[in-house]
């Protein structure tokens, strides 16, 4: 495992959502990358990623749905995280956030209207998303990752 970076996450399977695998994934692959993570794991409603943020005094939330109704999920979550005094906090989603076969491009622009800073399609590796966290909380990182 690489040293602390001393950034927090908060991560966890959004709404109704019970696929437990991907966040395991995660989770693992944050801590190696050096991050101090909280997995909520799965079923996390809003309030819940809000409550651990702050408990944690967390640098970013990151949530994952794979069941495709992330975009109802995720619904006013910026606006309730600027509310609990988490304003800026870092948000990122990825998984298949979607129902049905939609261009990413456009699933994207929603969720970046809806206050999310990054969006990440289905099947993105762990460390693309490693790559951006360390790059959007000001991690030093000596070698660079792929971004595709």
């Amino acid at each position: 495992m690489q040293e602390s970076n001393g950034k927090k996450l908060v991560i966890g399977v959004i709404g109704a959502d019970v696929h437990a695998v991907g966040i395991r994934i995660l989770d693992f692959a944050f801590t190696e990358a050096g991050f101090d993570v909280t997995n909520l794991g799965v079923m996390v409603s809003q309030e819940e990623y809000i409550g651990a943020a702050i408990e944690t005094n967390a640098d970013a939330i990151v949530v994952s749905s794979l069941y495709g109704h992330g975009e109802l999920d995720c619904r006013g979550l910026r606006d309730k995280c600027d509310e609990a005094g988490l304003e800026g906090i870092l948000l990122y989603v990825g998984g298949n956030i979607v129902v049905g076969k939609q261009e990413f491009s456009d699933v994207e622009k929603r969720f970046h209207a809806m206050g999310f800073d990054r969006v990440f399609a289905p099947g993105t590796p762990p460390e693309t998303t490693i790559y951006w966290l360390k790059k959007d909380l000001g991690v030093e990182e000596g070698a660079s990752c792929s971004t595709d």
